[in-house]
């Protein structure tokens, strides 16, 4: 945190310089590891089942490709996405798989990419980290001509699942996607046993997704060991909305 003296007046912090990228090599991936234990265990308490002290992995990391967003200045990582492309899924599955029944998909696998475990450094969750991070998932989808976009979204369940029914409940009557990309969740959040009524905040990734014209394929599932909510994602990029395209794949190139 910067702590700046006003006895001349209210300064503004310097603007940061922040850079986005695919990670190269086994240091740069486990920096983008350690920020996501850092959010993950150390501020949402996941249980995670690490080798490693302090570093988030699984099985699936290796297969992956880990975006990362970098403070210029420090040299710090402080955001990441990790993809997982149709090819690699093939041979180790996607990790949606484990929440939901993907057979409607299932056509769709040969151009379908699956992206997770995305997290910002608290220091930097802006719009401006936010939207380097939908810059170059954008450049990586056009560069490989990827045209489905897949993940699941997480809302907290610190309240037991209300806000989280209520805000599938309130999303769905606009964004859900047609029946046949509907998927269904192995361990489904019991949303008959919850409150559906509560003015529950859109998180601000997920306001991102629907914005950009992506669609809620099915009922949200209970991941116990993140104690989230998830919500099934899917954006094709046919329908990427013409604000967005022109934000993010004119400009990424």
């Amino acid at each position: 945190m910067e702590h700046l003296h006003q006895s001349a007046g209210r300064q503004r912090p310097a603007k940061r310089r922040l850079s986005v990228g695919i990670a190269q090599g086994s240091a740069e991936i486990l920096e983008a590891q350690r920020l996501r234990y850092r959010v993950f265990a150390g501020e949402l308490g996941a249980r995670l089942a690490n080798r490693i002290p302090g570093v988030d992995h699984d099985v699936y990391d290796p297969h992956c490709r880990h975006l990362v967003v970098r403070d210029d200045d420090s040299g710090e990582t402080v955001g990441t996405y990790r993809i997982l492309s149709p090819e690699s899924a093939g041979r180790i599955g996607y990790y949606s798989e484990n929440e939901f029944d993907l057979t409607r998909l299932q056509h769709l696998r040969p151009r379908l990419v699956e992206i997770g475990r995305s997290c910002v450094h608290p220091d930097y969750r802006t719009g401006a980290t936010i939207a380097l991070l939908w810059s170059g998932l954008a450049r990586y989808m056009t560069e490989n001509c990827y045209d489905y976009l897949m993940g699941c979204a997480s809302v907290s369940m610190a309240d037991g699942g209300h806000a989280a029914a209520s805000l599938y409940t309130r999303l769905a009557d606009e964004h859900l996607g047609p029946p046949e990309y509907r998927v269904f969740p192995r361990c489904p959040l019991p949303l008959a046993a919850l409150r559906q009524d509560l003015p529950a905040e859109t998180p601000p990734l997920i306001k991102g997704y629907l914005r950009a014209g992506a669609w809620i394929c099915g009922e949200p599932a209970w991941d116990p060991d993140f104690n989230t909510a998830d919500l099934p994602i899917l954006m094709p990029m046919a329908r990427v909305s013409s604000r967005y395209a022109r934000h993010y794949l004119g400009d990424s190139g």
